[in-house]
């Protein structure tokens, strides 16, 4: 009896230490599956931990921000004052005057004229003009429109831009010109930038605010 007590002890034994074997093996196991698969998907793009807020989408390249301030320009001969954005770099020579930041940039042309410019001399003049001088010089379109300072002849149209002094990158602009006229003098006021951002209402603003003087 004694030898069959030592046997069933035994097997006891060994079923426990069989059992508890295969109890390890598991969690290794799982731990193995578990944790390279968290550290993975923690250093995808994008991953974040729970309860951070995702990040916020930057504005397309171009757009003027809705908190632009704008100051009135007034060219050294007078005869008209324009709002431009503050702070935007300004280079001047004879009688145009530009304004730029990053990508979007503002030309003012002054020059003697003897008749008012037209959508038929505008498309006629104008336009063989900026297709020498433009870069893949695309889609021109002249019409009629009115501003507070009176009739303009706008002329829309699409071109590159230089390519960039540090990275040679080249953008796809669009533009609007608008061609003003008092008394033998014209002032052609160009604004352009890439053609998705969305410059509507700073365009507007500018082309609103152009006043003779």
């Amino acid at each position: 009896m004694k030898h069959g007590r030592t046997l069933a002890a035994a097997a006891l034994v060994l079923t426990t230490a069989v059992s508890a074997g295969c109890s390890d093996s598991g969690s290794s196991h799982n731990a193995g599956l578990e944790n390279p698969v968290n550290a993975a998907r923690s250093h995808l793009p994008g991953a974040r931990t729970p309860g951070t807020p995702a990040p916020t989408e930057a504005n397309p390249p171009g757009d003027i921000p809705d908190n632009q301030a704008f100051v009135v320009y007034h060219p050294r001969a007078g005869g008209f004052t324009v709002k431009v954005p503050e702070g935007w770099a300004q280079t001047a020579q004879g009688g145009t005057a530009v304004f730029t930041d990053k990508l979007n940039r503002i030309e003012i042309a002054t020059a003697r004229a003897t008749a008012p410019p037209t959508v038929q001399s505008v498309s006629a003049q104008i336009v063989p003009v900026l297709r020498q001088r433009v870069a893949n010089f695309a889609a021109p379109a002249a019409s009629q429109v009115t501003r507070h300072a009176g009739r303009a002849v706008l002329l829309t149209y699409q071109g590159n831009s230089p390519p960039d002094a540090v990275t040679n990158k080249v953008v796809r602009d669009g533009f609007e010109r608008y061609a003003f006229f008092r008394q033998g003098f014209e002032v052609d006021l160009t604004l352009s930038g890439p053609v998705h951002a969305d410059n509507v209402d700073p365009w507007r603003l500018v082309t609103d605010s152009f006043t003779w003087q």
